[in-house]
């Protein structure tokens, strides 16, 4: 205690001034406009540079954080890429493991694309895809996930497309039993979004219940042997020449969230030659 004293009588006179000198800018800037002007420019000069200095001294130490975030959020990509990577595998696999020549395998494309709106609890469902032309998107092009067909391109805007959903009684599919050569339709009636029906399958066929239906091939809408539905029974028709298969459907339509866009490289050359033989005929 008494060394401060003794330093603040030594220096007492340095304290007097330094405090006319506080009182003196006080009373300047205080009365007049110009130097007040002034002072305040410079404050905030000052306080903007403080700030400024500090934000960089405290976002350095946040980097590390923020590091943490975009490696996360970085991993999270890959991850859905790789997803992504796996199921187009999947159906090129399913590709490879049907009739098609090998060569077919590079005749199909794939276009991911998001479910943004959809439906299931009408006779007639439709839902709505992410995509449209501008990322190669056309009617009539086969639409599945990574269980099977979910339905085909109805109409197509710029950004964005109406899919008719298999979920819908208009709507027929040329399908097969796996393994076999018998062509039937696939339709669904209503009611349950779980299960579909096969028609017109001939009487002779084989079949096993747990076979697994799948598309014939018979369109460029869908490559041959892309899952649709397992069989449960069969169903009594009238028509004792064919059979009716119920079967349950590999997709789920109340969970439908991301899909492929199936692209047929061959589709307007095999439409047109198609085309011509009906006016031939």
């Amino acid at each position: 205690m008494r060394n401060i004293l003794e330093f603040i009588l030594r220096y007492s006179k340095w304290f007097v001034f330094t405090v006319y000198l506080l009182l003196g800018v006080l009373l300047l800037v205080s009365n007049n406009s110009y130097q007040q002007s002034v002072y305040l420019t410079s404050a905030n000069m000052v306080t903007g540079n403080i700030y400024n200095g500090w934000s960089s001294v405290s976002g350095y130490f946040n980097l590390k954080s923020i590091n943490e975030s975009l490696q996360a959020s970085n991993a999270e990509l890959q991850n859905q890429v790789f997803n992504l990577k796996e199921e187009i595998a999947e159906l090129r696999t399913q590709l490879a493991d049907s009739a098609f020549d090998p060569r077919d395998a590079e005749r199909f494309d794939f276009i991911s694309a998001s479910v943004i709106n959809n439906s299931t609890r009408h006779p007639r469902n439709y839902f709505t895809i992410n995509r449209g032309r501008k990322d190669g998107v056309m009617p009539g092009m086969g639409v599945v996930d990574q269980n099977g067909i979910v339905g085909i391109v109805n109409v197509s805007g710029n950004n964005m497309s109406r899919v008719i959903s298999l979920l819908n009684e208009t709507q027929h599919f040329s399908v097969k039993i796996k393994g076999s050569s018998y062509i039937g339709s696939l339709t669904w009636k209503g009611g349950d979004a779980t299960i579909g029906y096969v028609e017109e399958i001939p009487r002779h066929a084989t079949y096993q219940i747990g076979d697994t239906v799948v598309t014939s091939g018979f369109s460029t809408t869908f490559p041959e042997g892309i899952p649709v539905g397992v069989i449960m029974n069969r169903v009594r028709n009238q028509d004792d020449s064919f059979f009716t298969f119920k079967v349950r459907l590999t997709s789920d339509f109340k969970a439908l969230s991301s899909v492929r866009i199936i692209k047929d490289i061959y589709k307007n050359e095999i439409d047109s030659l198609a085309t011509l033989d009906l006016q031939l005929q």
